[in-house]
């Protein structure tokens, strides 16, 4: 049995998550009809880790399991890839694997990406543009596919129309306003912090202001991740038929529903998770051709990924953090 090192949540613990994390040796991945492996050169965190350790989504029978979501790397055959995290058949999905009911993400079912191997189908394997690192193209598969797809696929906006993007300094936040400045919408971003209100103008934001602030105008949409600090925020800075796209919930997830705003108004609230194996490969695509970058927060080699989690588990950061093994 060949060994390899990886990153593990060995326990759950809701209010400590990280007295789960553990690393070191775990049997390299054993690889089904249809699968593949990918050597990891770089590996991104998301929230979705530090909900794993919690116990979110996850059973305790099914640990301990290697966590990751995000890669990038080379595959048997030399190819330097990306890998798209989304297990599931898009036939299942009406054509599109997300809505696919027995669908998971890697580090749920199967093992992740915080390994110096990971083994998934063949078909979740996108060719890695040459302009992208490693690094940058391991931020893209969770965190910045999730923006592409709110923004893109679920928001309904044409160039040129306001969205507000709640939170600005987390992974799918920085990517929605990078994203969106590069598509010539009018992106308006919130932070509690005026450091990150700073770096989101640096990022392509035209306005910043401070989280609940008054805005100048009505936006066309919002783009939530944040959850229960934010919602309602969200919902009174909507226009009339205005629309929140909300794929996350950090800061909780039962706010008051107001449901007085929403049909009066006339407002839409969209769920969005993660997106399509050919929406990755539209991504990159589109990363290559606009050059814009993932904003990384921080490389950190895969044995120091406890403090990683720690900087996420605290807010300590301003867009990816990223793993090399």
């Amino acid at each position: 049995m060949r060994i390899m090192f990886a990153v593990t949540a060995a326990r759950i613990d809701a209010d400590n998550p990280l007295n789960g994390l553990e690393h070191g040796e775990r049997p390299e991945p054993t690889v089904p009809e249809g699968w593949t492996t990918v050597t990891v050169k770089a590996t991104a965190l998301n929230h979705h880790d530090v909900w794993t350790l919690r116990g979110v989504g996850i059973r305790e029978d099914r640990l301990p399991i290697i966590l990751g979501c995000d890669a990038a790397g080379v595959d048997e055959d030399g190819n330097e890839v990306i890998v798209h995290s989304v297990i599931g058949d898009p036939e299942r999905g009406g054509g599109d694997e997300t809505l696919d009911p027995k669908r998971s993400l890697l580090s749920e079912t199967y093992d992740g990406t915080f390994a110096e191997k990971v083994a998934v189908p063949r078909r979740n394997l996108v060719p890695k543009p040459a302009s992208l690192s490693f690094e940058e193209a391991a931020c893209l598969p969770t965190a910045w596919l999730t923006a592409y797809r709110m923004l893109f696929g679920k928001a309904g906006l044409e160039p040129g129309s306001t969205i507000l993007v709640q939170g600005a300094g987390g992974g799918v936040a920085t990517a929605a306003i990078a994203l969106g400045s590069a598509a010539g919408y009018r992106v308006w971003a919130t932070s509690r912090s005026g450091d990150k209100r700073e770096r989101a103008l640096q990022l392509g934001a035209d306005q910043a202001f401070e989280t609940g602030a008054r805005l100048p105008e009505r936006v066309d949409a919002v783009i939530e991740t944040v959850g229960e600090a934010t919602w309602s925020h969200s919902l009174k800075s909507l226009r009339p038929g205005g629309r929140i796209v909300v794929s996350g919930a950090t800061s909780g997830q039962v706010p008051p529903a107001e449901l007085n705003r929403v049909f009066f108004l006339q407002l839409s609230v969209v769920g969005s998770t993660m997106g399509t194996r050919d929406q990755l490969v539209r991504l990159a695509r589109f990363l290559d051709v606009t050059g814009v970058r993932p904003k990384i927060d921080r490389v950190l080699p895969l044995s120091e990924a406890r403090d990683g989690f720690a900087a996420m588990a605290e807010g300590d950061l301003f867009g990816k953090i990223v793993f090399t093994p």
